[in-house]
């Protein structure tokens, strides 16, 4: 599994939407640590939980 998520892009976990919107802080193999607006900083493992990037692009 390649994540093409970089520290700094915005994401929602679509399981959990009201965590709000998350600042991707780091990716560890397949660890992402996620600093979400309304619960914190949480670790996710990518083979459990699919995040989906926000396009800032409008």
């Amino acid at each position: 599994m390649i994540l093409d998520f970089e520290p700094g892009d915005k994401v929602i976990n679509p399981a959990n939407k009201s965590w709000g919107i998350g600042q991707v802080q780091s990716i560890i193999k397949d660890k992402v640590t996620v600093n979400f607006e309304n619960v914190g900083k949480k670790v996710i493992n990518a083979n459990n939980i699919e995040l989906e990037r926000i396009d800032n692009n409008g």
